[in-house]
């Protein structure tokens, strides 16, 4: 057997394997006398089935899949030993004149090479890392939604800025009648707002969808219509008021420090407030560590250039899932993965570069922590060590949740390197703000 690679270019290569009958004859001859032993043909002893009539029946065949395992043992040893890179799988190439019958039998293979460039972690252009402050305004908030949440439902006459409101929403033509409850509170704009206000119980009030709320969603749900049907809607309807509330809002006192925090740990209205900050703070720390990680994503694909063997990789796509793709779909296919596969690369050669590395005990160390957070969450802060050997371990020998920890580790590591190693903009906002310039 031989084995030969030609470079087509720096990103594009063939490799070529020429087997003989020799590579492959004793094991087909071992097969053969395998079957000769355990055949049941009618007019011959078993084991005595003559050898030329197993070669006629079964030859051709057997010789086939021994030359595909052998090819295909051949070929992935040869790619380790020769350290190429390769992207996707290797395409045969097929050739009209091609026999089995041929003394020498000459494959083909398409690779694509993975291409070779440095990553820049010292641009001048510089990614922004938000740091998002908790203020006193975010902080009154959530005391009062916490207050809101343990208060308690009474009804009221007349209708005020933050009043609960029960009634149906109708409009005849566009088949809309639609009980809702709504809060005064989500209603877009003074003069929408002063239609609602002072009002009471059997009044009925004249309003336009359009810019009714402050989102289509909410004007959704209110008036039962589909995602499709609320985009643009603009049409009057009449709401009939049916029952008016008001939420009393809890008092901040030890009753209600205790149902927030059964282990006693907050007693005044400052240790709240402490406690809500300090949750905020590694809440928005987490979302600024994720927009950062985008942010740092983003930025490596746009500022590491190199090619790809772009035709290689569509043909591969083409034939690489369960379905066959035309070369229109595997070019759309190939646009819509490139960028994945650009920043895939860009974090191998990161992570070879400087060492960092992922070994399973770390994956099952992680894996118990997240276990861990879980259970706490449920009341369970202080399980047995073994207990969450036993669930990590039942974890990981899922393929597809392994995989998902396995994504999520590398990217806290590659995260830490990033900090470690790049230069930022540091940028203070507060969380209203980051919305607004990360989403927008």
């Amino acid at each position: 057997m031989n084995i030969t690679k030609e470079s087509v270019d720096a990103l594009n290569a063939v490799v070529k394997v020429d087997i003989v009958a020799e590579d492959y004859q004793s094991k087909v001859e071992e097969i053969l006398n395998d079957y000769r032993r355990k055949a049941n043909i009618p007019g011959f002893r078993k084991g005595h089935v003559p050898m030329g009539m197993v070669k006629k029946q079964y030859g051709k065949s057997v010789m086939i899949d021994e030359v595909n395992k052998l090819l295909q043992e051949s070929l992935n040893k040869f790619l380790v030993e020769e350290k190429l890179d390769i992207l996707g799988n290797p395409l045969p190439k097929v050739s009209d004149d091609f026999s089995w019958d041929a003394e020498t039998l000459s494959f083909e293979f398409e690779l694509g090479l993975a291409p070779e460039f440095d990553v820049n972690l010292k641009s001048k252009k510089k990614v922004t890392q938000y740091n998002i402050t908790v203020d006193e305004d975010l902080i009154d908030k959530e005391v009062e939604n916490i207050q809101s949440r343990y208060g308690k439902m009474s009804a009221v006459e007349v209708i005020g800025e933050k009043t609960n409101v029960t009634g149906t929403f109708v409009n005849e033509e566009k088949e809309i009648e639609k009980k809702s409850t709504i809060n005064v509170a989500d209603i877009k704009g003074k003069v929408n707002l002063k239609k609602f206000v002072g009002k009471k119980i059997g009044d009925v009030l004249e309003l336009k969808t359009k810019g009714l709320f402050s989102d289509d969603h909410k004007l959704m749900g209110a008036l039962g219509v589909s995602h499709d049907d609320v985009h643009g809607l603009d049409v009057k309807v009449t709401f009939t008021i049916e029952e008016t509330t008001e939420i009393e809002l809890a008092d901040l006192d030890q009753e209600l420090f205790d149902k927030l925090f059964a282990d006693g740990s907050v007693k005044t209205v400052t240790e709240l407030r402490d406690k809500i900050k300090a949750d905020a703070e590694k809440q928005f720390q987490q979302q600024a560590d994720q927009q950062l990680l985008n942010a740092v994503t983003e930025h490596l694909i746009e500022n590491t250039e190199f090619d790809l063997p772009a035709e290689f990789l569509q043909k591969w796509l083409a034939t690489a899932g369960e379905k066959q793709l035309t070369e229109e779909e595997a070019v759309e296919e190939y646009n819509k993965s490139e960028k994945g596969l650009r920043y895939q690369l860009i974090q191998e050669k990161i992570m070879k570069d400087n060492d960092i590395k992922l070994d399973y005990q770390e994956l099952k160390d992680y894996a118990k922590g997240f276990i861990r957070a879980q259970m706490a969450q449920f009341g369970n802060m202080n399980p047995e060590d073994a207990e969450l050997e036993d669930i990590a371990g039942r974890i990981l020998s899922n393929q597809e949740e392994a995989k998902r920890l396995q994504d999520q580790l590398i990217s806290q590591k590659l995260l830490e390197f990033y900090k470690e190693n790049m230069s930022f903009k540091a940028k203070d906002v507060t969380y209203e703000n980051f919305i607004k310039e990360v989403y927008k």
